[in-house]
């Protein structure tokens, strides 16, 4: 029997979803285990990104590099998709290579100290907002959408889907407004938690819903009972 061209790429663009969506997920488990594992860290760090001046550092700029490839592969319906998996291939990249500055955690086990300047701070800071905004760009308008554009023809399934894309983009945004009101005004006006790390957790947060919403877009969650959609 001769194979489907098209059910190959079908599933080639399912798995790929799939792929960014667990990578996702297990960003901030890896790096927080791993450094209190490895690095005998005792405690979580302020941010996901300071975990790159943990033990953790290649883990961490492994992962948003595969995040990178895979959105740089990403294919949608039209040029809007490409042009979003492009810019979180830049971005991704961006929070990588230009780390955020910050004081060490001396209870970890540290590989070198790198001297920060306030530039590369800069675009750090500047790449993980427009990251988590394309993000939430394709969860609220793109995966939300359909080959032919009827949303009549929405399966029950799909239905669902769209309110858990939106819900995911809404989370992300959300999470985005509350790290920006605790770094304006919230940590000064409640100090105490900042024993707790919200900036890591909101952080974890968001990208917990971004790959909640790439899973399901890989077809992991809600997937068509009949017919295989992309």
């Amino acid at each position: 029997m001769k194979e489907n061209p098209d059910i190959n790429r079908i599933i080639s663009y399912t798995a790929l979803r799939r792929a960014v969506g667990f990578l996702g997920i297990a960003l901030p488990i890896v790096l927080a285990a791993g450094a209190i594992i490895m690095g005998d860290c005792k405690q979580i760090q302020p941010s996901i990104s300071l975990y790159y001046n943990t033990i953790m550092r290649n883990v961490f700029v492994g992962i948003l590099c595969g995040v990178a490839l895979f959105m740089f592969a990403y294919r949608g319906y039209d040029y809007r998709d490409r042009i979003a998996g492009i810019s979180a291939f830049i971005f991704a990249l961006g929070i990588a290579f230009f780390p955020a500055s910050g004081d060490i955690t001396r209870t970890c086990d540290i590989i070198i100290s790198v001297t920060h300047f306030d530039w590369v701070r800069g675009v750090h800071l500047t790449s993980a907002i427009l990251f988590f905004l394309t993000l939430s760009y394709f969860s609220l308008f793109l995966f939300t959408r359909t080959v032919d554009g009827n949303k009549e023809n929405h399966t029950l399934q799909k239905k669902q889907r769209n309110k858990l894309y939106r819900t995911c983009g809404f989370i992300m945004l959300g999470s985005l407004l509350l790290i920006a009101l605790w770094k304006i005004k919230l940590g000064d006006i409640i100090p105490g938690l900042n024993n707790y790390h919200p900036v890591f957790w909101l952080e974890s947060i968001a990208l917990f819903a971004f790959g909640t919403s790439w899973l399901v877009k890989g077809q992991a969650i809600l997937k068509d009972k009949q017919i295989i959609r992309v």
